[in-house]
């Protein structure tokens, strides 16, 4: 067989991969090794579910590093190369001597077959969606996982050859070695990708792999990380101040909460209105952690400053990066006022330094790696010369992983199950310039989307549901009377982590009800439109 030749793929590494796991003395651990896979994050969620902590590292991590971390188990992500391209990344051909058992998912088990001296072609005819899995071995890793069952396959090479001492677990009929294993030496792989939804048998392969297989015991647990978490804090602030910024999001309270049990008064938080906020939301923020809760909350109005930083500015990037410096800015300045303070905390999530990897050159290959999608306030807009040190005790959790620490620690539940709110806040939500003008517009439009799922009981139906406001203009008609108005996006999302979602359904007699109550009670607008688009291929902001 002649190898292709064309340039791989641009690979994604993990941004997070220089970084401690988040509890250090958490020895049960699964390594997912990244090949640039979607749905390595996935995985790891995936692994998460049961219990056991999971991390995503660089392909790249050689086999000493791996020893160091001593996972109980390995798994090889998916990805867009061939293993026959030239210059496809490959793994460190070390770790099939490493003794502990190995998953590989697409991707990941044909590198596995074309190291271990197997054969992979391109297959005659590519699979790609849902596919019914015929197993022909039920046991070790398709314990419990019926015949049958339905599987989301995505590829276009398959297996010719298996190495020796593999055997076939299950096939498809497009097929032959969807699910293949090494039972002595615990290697094993499938073609398939158990971690989405869509395969049906896919957690309990999961899970066969975790406890059974790897041997792993479920002491990933909410109550483990708050206990770790908080002496992490205390040991790493020591008698030091921490100044935290506020959002009154679940990620930035759950902080608040963690904080505020580790070190007590020692944390103030800072909430800056930048003028971005939803209509009522500063005051009640206020309100509730002062009065009700008794965390320090110094609230500094910004709004003029900020909104004169965006004068004129209509590139998204540029509006976040400004944002994210004049944030840095406020609190620079109210920190002396109210310092020292040593340390900034920040709620940054794992999807936040994920999709906020800057694009670089692999200075050995010269090959492009980590494109950014968009940066996020908390990541990518702090300037180099930040004079904090900063504290980021949930920058390796999904936002479902959040939402169990803020309940653990007695967080609210208004705020546990509060939609995701950008960091920009509105200002994202208006495409183009932000003007106080079109604040006030969104923010009154954005009230009464709020106000009616809530009316109707289906708030907590959706991931997220809101307003946005288009920098044009279009024609309509009101009272006999011509109108030249903004026209309001709906945009109203499904997802379970924010990594993927889809738009949601919403009855025609809501969206209709909000349309009429927005067109009627929001000067400046004159037509309402749904947004129809999924994630991929959209976001699910705007900007």
């Amino acid at each position: 067989m002649t190898a292709r030749t064309q340039t791989p793929q641009a690979l994604p590494d993990n941004p997070a991969n220089d970084r401690e796991p988040i509890l250090e003395t958490q020895r049960q651990l699964i390594v997912i090794l990244d090949f640039g896979s979607q749905y390595s994050e996935l995985i790891a969620r995936r692994i998460r579910e049961t219990q056991v902590y999971s991390e995503v590292l660089s392909y790249r991590t050689t086999v000493e590093q791996l020893r160091q971390l001593d996972p109980k188990g390995i798994i090889l992500s998916g990805g867009p190369n061939s293993v026959y391209d030239l210059g496809a990344p490959e793994c460190d051909r070390g770790i099939w001597e490493m003794g502990i058992p190995i998953l590989g998912v697409c991707y990941g088990m044909q590198l596995m077959v074309q190291q271990l001296g197997g054969t992979v072609e391109r297959a005659e005819r590519g699979e790609y969606g849902k596919a019914a899995l015929h197993i022909d071995d039920p046991t070790d890793l398709l314990t419990n996982v019926e015949d049958d069952t339905t599987m989301w396959m995505s590829h276009g090479d398959s297996v010719a050859q298996l190495p020796d001492g593999f055997e076939i677990l299950a096939h498809t009929d497009n097929t032959p070695n969807a699910a293949i294993a090494h039972h002595e030496r615990q290697l094993y792989g499938v073609q398939f990708h158990p971690e989405v939804v869509h395969s049906v048998g896919g957690l309990a392969m999961i899970r066969n792999f975790v406890y059974h297989i790897c041997d792993c015991d479920p002491t990933w647990t909410t109550e483990a990380f708050v206990e770790e978490s908080i002496r992490e804090i205390r040991a790493k602030v020591g008698e030091k101040r921490v100044l935290l910024a506020l959002s009154g999001g679940v990620d930035s309270s759950t902080l608040a909460f963690l904080l505020h049990k580790a070190i007590g008064d020692r944390v103030t938080c800072m909430f800056i209105d930048q003028g971005f906020m939803r209509k009522y939301e500063p005051e009640q923020l206020v309100k509730l952690f002062a009065e009700k809760f008794h965390i320090n909350v110094e609230y500094i109005n910004a709004r003029d400053r900020f909104l004169e930083k965006l004068d004129g500015i209509t590139d998204p990037e540029e509006k976040r990066r400004r944002i994210g410096h004049e944030f840095i800015q406020v609190f620079e300045e109210e920190s002396r006022r109210l310092g020292p303070f040593d340390y900034l905390a920040q709620g940054t999530l794992y999807p936040d330094v994920i999709e906020s990897a800057d694009t670089n050159v692999d200075p050995k290959t010269g090959e492009r790696v980590a494109v950014k999608i968009k940066s996020h306030h908390n990541v990518g807009g702090l300037p180099k010369d930040l004079r904090f040190k900063l504290v980021e005790p949930l920058r390796k959790l999904f936002k479902d992983e959040v939402r169990k620490v803020g309940r653990a620690i007695g967080l609210p539940e208004e705020i546990v199950r509060r939609h995701p709110f950008p960091g920009p806040g509105l200002a994202i939500r208006i495409v183009g310039e932000v003007t106080a003008e079109r604040l006030n517009i969104l923010r009154d439009a954005d009230l009464i989307v709020r106000q009616e799922i809530k009316r109707h009981d289906i708030y907590h139906d959706f991931w997220q549901a809101f307003a946005v406001l288009l920098p044009v203009r279009s024609v309509g008609v009101m009272g006999d009377r011509r109108t030249y108005a903004y026209p309001i996006v709906l945009r109203f999302i499904s997802s379970e982590d924010g990594m993927t979602a889809d738009w949601s359904r919403v009855p025609y007699d809501l969206l209709e009800l909000i349309s009429n109550r927005i067109v009627n009670e929001v000067d400046g607008v004159n037509r309402v439109v749904y947004d129809i688009t999924s994630k991929p291929p959209g976001t699910i902001e705007w900007e």
